[in-house]
C-alpha cells in the first residue's frame, strides 16, 4: 500500500513540477518531470484497477493541473468521474482549461488511448 501511495505522489508532484517548468519557459525540464509522471503511472497501471482507484483519489486535488491530468489517464476506467472533473477544469482559463477541452475532445473523437482496456480494443464502458 505505502508503495501505491508513493506513486500517487509521485505522480501529483511531477504533473505540479512540469507545470512550474512550462511556466517559467523550461519544457526540457518540464519534459522529464512529464516522464517521470508517466513513469508512476504505467507503475499504477501495472498493479491493475487497485492502482487506477489510488490514482482516482487525485480527481480532487487542489491543484487544477493535477486533477485534470489524473482525469485525462482515468477517462476508461472512472469515466463519469473523470469526464466531470474535465469538463469543470475546460470551463475555466489558461493552459489546464485548454488541456481538459483537448482531453475530452480526443476522448469524443475516439482516439484517447492513454489506458486502454487489458484487452486493448478500446472498450469504453465503465
Amino acid at each position: 500500500m505505502q508503495q501505491i501511495r508513493q506513486l500517487v505522489n509521485d505522480f501529483a508532484d511531477n504533473i505540479a513540477a512540469q507545470t512550474r517548468c512550462v511556466e517559467r519557459g523550461d519544457p526540457k525540464a518540464g519534459n522529464r518531470h512529464a516522464d517521470r509522471a508517466l513513469h508512476a503511472f504505467n507503475a499504477l497501471r501495472a498493479i491493475g484497477d487497485e492502482g487506477r482507484d489510488a490514482l482516482a483519489t487525485l480527481l480532487s486535488d487542489p491543484r487544477p493541473d493535477v486533477r485534470s491530468t489524473a482525469a485525462a489517464f482515468l477517462l476508461r476506467h472512472r469515466h463519469t468521474e473523470a469526464r466531470a472533473v474535465l469538463e469543470e477544469v475546460a470551463r475555466g482559463t489558461g493552459i489546464d482549461a485548454f488541456s481538459a477541452g483537448e482531453a475530452l475532445k480526443r476522448w469524443d473523437e475516439g482516439v484517447w488511448a492513454l489506458d486502454l482496456a487489458d484487452d486493448q480494443n478500446g472498450d469504453r464502458s465503465e
